[in-house]
C-alpha cells in the first residue's frame, strides 16, 4: 500500500510553513530570526523563544518507554488534533467518507462534521463487538479512514483483537485504533504490529494514566509515510514549551504511573462487584479501561439524584446501544465508597 495515494490531492503539493526553528537547527547566542521578545518572559521561567517544533526530546523520552523510533511519532494538541488532522488530510471533502462504530467516542463524527466528510455508522454488535460483515458491506472506494476505539468508550469493552487484525488486512485505507485506555486494559496495544500493517495508526494520550487531561497531548504512532505527512499539515508549534517540559518531567515518574494504574484497576473490579448488588443497577458491563458502563432502572432519575449529592457521573442513556445506563469513572476509594453509598440510599 503506497499511503502518498491515500492523501487528498492539494496535500501532495502541499509546501508546508518553514519556521525559524527548522531553517537553523545549531547552537547560537543571539537569536535574532523569530521576532521573539528578548528579554524574557514576565514569569518565573522563561517561554520567550518559541518551543521545537517537532518535539524531538519528548519523543525521544516517548520512544524510551513506548519502543517506537521517534520517525513513526506524531505529538497533538490532545489526540483531537490528530484525529482532526487525519480528516484534514486524508479526505476530500463532500467526497470522501469515513467508517464510525457507535456507541464510540463522539469526536470522530464531530471532526467528521467540521471537515465536511461523511461519517457512515456501523453499529456494534450487542456484545459491542465488530459487526465485519456490515462494516465490508459500508466500504467503497472513497471510503479512506476506520476508527477503532478499544477499549470503547463509552462502552468499556475492548474490541476482539482478531477482528481487529482482520479489518486492517482487508481495507484499503487507514485503520486508526484509538488507545486511550490502553493501560487499563488486559489486552495489549497494537504498537508491535505498526511494522506490519503500513495502513495502521494508534492513538494514545497523556489524558488518563498519566493523569496529564489540562495539558492536552496526545500522541500517534503510524508509518513513517503517515507520520510525515501529519507533519506537514499541523501548526507549526502545536505543542508549547510547557507543556513539552512537563510532560518530559512526568515520564521521569513512571513508577508513580503504574502505581495508579494497578489501584485503579482493583477499584474497577470491587466497584463493578459492589454495583452489581444494588437494586437500582440491572447490569454491569465488563470493562477494561478506568471507568463503567451500567444498566440502571431510571437512568435520568439516578443521574439527577446523584447530581444533587455534587456527585457527577455521564448520563449516556441516549447513545445507541446504551439505553439506560451511566458511565461512572473510577474515582479513587473514597470518592468511589461515597458514591457507592449514594446509590444504595436511591429507591428503585
Amino acid at each position: 500500500m503506497d499511503i502518498n495515494n491515500l492523501q487528498r490531492e492539494n496535500i501532495k503539493n502541499l509546501k508546508p510553513y518553514s519556521t525559524a526553528r527548522d531553517e537553523y537547527k545549531g547552537q547560537a547566542s543571539v537569536f535574532l530570526d523569530a521576532n521573539e521578545n528578548g528579554y524574557g518572559s514576565p514569569l518565573d521561567v522563561n517561554f520567550n523563544r518559541y518551543p521545537d517544533p517537532l518535539q524531538l526530546d519528548l519523543k525521544d523520552a516517548i520512544s524510551k518507554i513506548k519502543g517506537v523510533p521517534i520517525e513513526n511519532t506524531f505529538l497533538g494538541n490532545g489526540s483531537d488534533e490528530a484525529i482532526d488532522l487525519l480528516f484534514r488530510a486524508f479526505c476530500e471533502p463532500g467526497k470522501d467518507n469515513v467508517i464510525i462504530l457507535p456507541p464510540t467516542y463522539g469526536m470522530y463524527e464531530v471532526s467528521a462534521n467540521i471537515n465536511n466528510v461523511e461519517a457512515r455508522k456501523v453499529n456494534l454488535l450487542p456484545n459491542y463487538q465488530l459487526d465485519l460483515e456490515k462494516i465490508a458491506e459500508a466500504i467503497d472506494e472513497n471510503t479512506k479512514l476506520i476508527f477503532i476505539c478499544s477499549p470503547n468508550n463509552p462502552t468499556g469493552n475492548s474490541i476482539i483483537r482478531t477482528d481487529i487484525e482482520t479489518v486492517l488486512a482487508n481495507f484499503q485505507g487507514l485503520v486508526i485504533i484509538d488507545e486511550a485506555y490502553i493501560n487499563y486494559a488486559k489486552q495489549r496495544t497494537f504498537i508491535k504490529e505498526l511494522t506490519e500493517y503500513p495502513n495502521l495508526v494508534i492513538l494514545q494520550t497523556f489524558s488518563k494514566a498519566w493523569g496529564l487531561a489540562a495539558l492536552r497531548l496526545g500522541m500517534a504512532f503510524a508509518a513513517r509515510p503517515v507520520i510525515d505527512i501529519l507533519n506537514k499539515v499541523k501548526p507549526p508549534y502545536n505543542i508549547n514549551q510547557a507543556t513539552q517540559d512537563l510532560a518530559l518531567k512526568a515520564l521521569e515518574n513512571i513508577a508513580q504511573v503504574n502505581e495508579w494504574i494497578k489501584i485503579t484497576v482493583a477499584e474497577r473490579e470491587n466497584l463493578s462487584e459492589a454495583l452489581i448488588d444494588l437494586p437500582i443497577v440491572k447490569k454491569v458491563h465488563a470493562s477494561d479501561a478506568n471507568f463503567i458502563l451500567i444498566e440502571v432502572i431510571d437512568a435520568l432519575k439516578t443521574y439527577d439524584a446523584l447530581v444533587n449529592q455534587g456527585i457527577i457521573v455521564r448520563d449516556r442513556s441516549k447513545v445507541t446501544l446504551c439505553e439506560g445506563c451511566l458511565r461512572i469513572t473510577i474515582g479513587t476509594p473514597q470518592e468511589n465508597e461515597i458514591l457507592l453509598a449514594a446509590l444504595k440510599a436511591l429507591n428503585p
